[in-house]
């Protein structure tokens, strides 16, 4: 048996992302990965599969803090421009200007207007970028109550995880219907033809993490090397659609 005979499914995935990442440096290829979803969805330990052997000199994982005084007073998007992707790079957004349509809504950290002019601008901006050349995929990372509870409940009693608890942890479980009426309005409002949504269920994190590796493969590697990942369970990755919210494919 050779080595790549001998290869575990994860590695044969992490290969083929060691090969997309070759290629794209070649050609000049530009990549966004926008990651989104709940807290304690799986977002960090996707991103460490996914750039675990992927150049840092061409991977920038962007994990904004909350906005300065002066980016406050910038345009919305301005924060996020300086972050995207050169010749050759891939970006990831552990969170992104999504944030608007989500825990800020939640939370009340922004105005309504302010929230109205993001969904209304988001697929503007987003049309910007993939007209621009750059290639764009958004994935929503979607998890049940009863499994978020048992994250966030590790993340305060395991010591090791104690530096992902943060003040948020404390309300998404109180503010879970208020969480998922943003989803939904997200989704609806933002998931267009140029830039769509694909939603992962994640409640078993090794299944949605090689689910999310094989889509990114097949989303943005060249067709020789994306024919060595099988394409995603749709039952656990799927596009999204109005009928998701309500026929049991996003938890309620």
């Amino acid at each position: 048996m050779n080595t790549t005979e001998s290869l575990t499914r994860l590695e044969r995935l992490q290969l083929g992302l060691v090969e997309m990442q070759k290629a794209a440096i070649e050609s000049g290829k530009r990549m966004i990965l926008v990651l989104e979803g709940r807290d304690g969805a799986g977002k960090d330990g996707t991103i460490k599969r996914l750039t675990e052997h992927l150049s840092s000199r061409a991977t920038r994982v962007v994990a904004l803090p909350k906005p300065t005084e002066r980016e406050r007073s910038q345009w919305y998007f301005q924060r996020y421009v300086q972050h995207l992707p050169a010749a050759g790079e891939l970006v990831i957004f552990n969170r992104s200007w999504y944030n608007r349509a989500g825990v800020e809504v939640v939370m009340d950290f922004s105005t309504r207007d302010e929230q109205a002019e993001f969904l209304r601008d988001a697929p503007d901006f987003e049309r910007m970028l993939v007209e621009s050349g750059i290639g764009l995929l958004k994935v929503w990372l979607d998890i049940t109550k009863e499994e978020q509870h048992k994250r966030l409940k590790s993340r305060r009693t395991n010591p090791l995880k104690s530096l992902k608890v943060s003040d948020m942890d404390a309300v998404a479980q109180d503010r879970w219907a208020d969480y998922s009426a943003a989803r939904d309005t997200m989704l609806l409002r933002t998931h267009t033809p140029l830039a769509p949504w694909f939603c992962v269920r994640a409640d078993d994190k090794p299944v949605a993490r090689k689910a999310i590796m094989k889509h990114v493969l097949n989303h943005f590697a060249d067709p020789g090397i994306a024919r060595t990942a099988k394409r995603p369970d749709p039952d656990i990755l799927f596009p999204f659609e109005a009928a998701a919210i309500t026929d049991g494919r996003l938890a309620p």
